[in-house]
């Protein structure tokens, strides 16, 4: 512990965002950094509680407070080597993850966390600068082939720990891309993708295969990759986004949030598109369909994008502002988040339901909604209600769907394979990311659900050590 009294002497202070209107003129990140002394400062405010709950909440299991003691002593060679220990990418994660570690911090008692998210970041980053992070080329290898479908942080994790355990690693990628939702689903306002090639590059001195445009199922064969490789991981993620089926749903200017969000950082990369493809929000009335964090980048990217105005709406009631007594510490608080998007120009609305799109020359102009009751059942189950008289039409010339993702594609490769899968159609697997077929692995999202980053990381990171179990038998 870095300073005993650090976390009664000094407050949580947060680098903050870019000025607003300075960051919605471009799609540079959007979070400042503190300068040395105060970041120290900050990692002195861990406690190194007897019971470490941050340690507890990261899915990833990070030391928090060795290498906050570390940043506390200077010493960024040993806090990276601490951080990287449970963590294959805290570039990612210390960009783009809701801190789990801070909402279970013994001082968010207080509502007072350690800048947990925030010096993890400034640990890689140092780690760069300074040349700690270097490549580190195998030497040895077993003879053992793995190929790995998907390259989100998922698959990126298995591919970094099976090519370090001396197997040799295939990453197949049905984009242009290497990076899967951390490329195309996470505007360039939050991850800038240098960080993501930064990564890549170390791959690949490392000797990881990438190979892009390489559709598994579709111009790929898998009964060809089953045969050259010794052991098959999916890390395809849950890609299939939940629709909204009501009346007008077929008009034009109704999109899906990751297409829209995938070709705007394919524009900010350099590509070009014609008038007819371009998904634009500018001089629009946007309504972005769903409160989550997709939702929240939709919002983000519309504005930047120079829309007329910008309306959120959520299905479910709108979130306390503090925790209620059902929901204590040191669990994930079940309360409002409102993101850098929001504060740039946005309205957001809860508990309600959407009716019916409509339109002129086959283009979408409105959108009716209504207002709806939540109630529990006899069994506790949530239950909604129409409020009569409560219907309105709204302004909505670009319609984003950002409803979620119910489960992986499964036409082509899932269907092909004929593996088993859960109740809510996710591939199922054991406890060891097996799956019905022995040979096949599966981790992030396409077993679990959509989730975070870091969850997914994680689970790649299990699941490398499963099939390395696996090659050695």
């Amino acid at each position: 512990m870095g300073n005993p009294k650090g976390f009664l002497e000094i407050k949580r202070k947060e680098a903050g965002y870019r000025p607003v209107r300075d960051r919605i003129g471009d799609f540079g990140e959007v979070e400042q950094t503190l300068n040395l002394e105060d970041r120290i400062d900050q990692a002195s405010r861990c406690m190194d509680c007897g019971i470490p709950f941050c340690h507890w909440a990261c899915p990833t299991s990070s030391k928090i407070p060795e290498w906050q003691d570390a940043i506390y002593r200077e010493n960024w060679e040993e806090a990276a080597k601490i951080l990287q220990s449970t963590n294959s990418f805290p570039e990612f994660t210390g960009r783009v993850c809701p801190a789990p570690c801070e909402k279970s911090c013994v001082l968010s008692l207080h509502n007072s966390p350690v800048t947990i998210r925030e010096n993890e970041a400034s640990i890689i980053e140092k780690a760069f600068d300074y040349g700690y992070i270097k490549a580190r080329p195998v030497t040895k290898r077993t003879g053992k082939k793995v190929a790995v479908i998907g390259s989100g942080p998922a698959g990126l994790s298995v591919a970094d720990l099976l090519n370090q355990a001396g197997h040799s690693v295939t990453v197949f990628e049905r984009d242009d891309a290497i990076g899967g939702l951390l490329r195309y689903g996470i505007p360039d306002f939050k991850l800038d993708k240098h960080v993501i090639d930064r990564r890549l590059e170390l791959f690949v001195e490392e000797g990881i295969e990438f190979k892009t445009n390489q559709d598994v199922g579709v111009n790929v064969s898998f009964s060809d990759l089953e045969k050259e490789y010794d052991a098959i991981c999916l890390a395809i993620g849950a890609m299939k986004p939940r629709d909204l089926q009501i009346e007008g749903r077929d008009l034009k200017g109704i999109h899906f949030a990751m297409d829209f969000l995938k070709q705007q950082n394919k524009v900010v990369r350099g590509d070009e598109f014609s008038k007819q493809e371009r998904i634009s929000a500018k001089g629009k009335n946007v309504v972005v369909i769903g409160g989550g964090d997709t939702g929240s980048d939709c919002v983000g990217t519309s504005v930047r994008q120079k829309a007329k105005s910008v309306l959120q709406i959520e299905l479910m009631p709108k979130p306390p502002e503090a925790r209620e007594p059902h929901n204590p510490w040191p669990y994930w608080p079940n309360t409002l988040r409102t993101s850098s998007s929001h504060l740039e120009g946005c309205k957001r609305r809860w508990s309600l339901s959407s009716k019916q799109f409509k339109g002129e020359n086959g283009q979408v102009n409105q959108l009716e909604i209504v207002e709806i009751e939540w109630t529990r059942d006899s069994q506790g189950q949530f239950q909604m209600k129409e409020i009569p008289g409560t219907e309105e039409t709204i302004d909505a010339d670009l319609v984003l769907l950002a409803m979620g993702f119910v489960h992986p594609i499964h036409e082509g490769l899932v269907t092909e394979l004929g593996l088993d899968l859960d109740t809510r159609g996710n591939i199922k697997t054991d406890t060891k990311g097996q799956t019905s077929n022995s040979k096949i692995f599966c981790c992030g999202d396409a077993a679990t659900g959509a989730s975070l980053v870091v969850r997914a990381l994680d689970g790649g990171r299990k699941t490398a050590y499963s099939i390395h179990k696996y090659l050695k038998k």
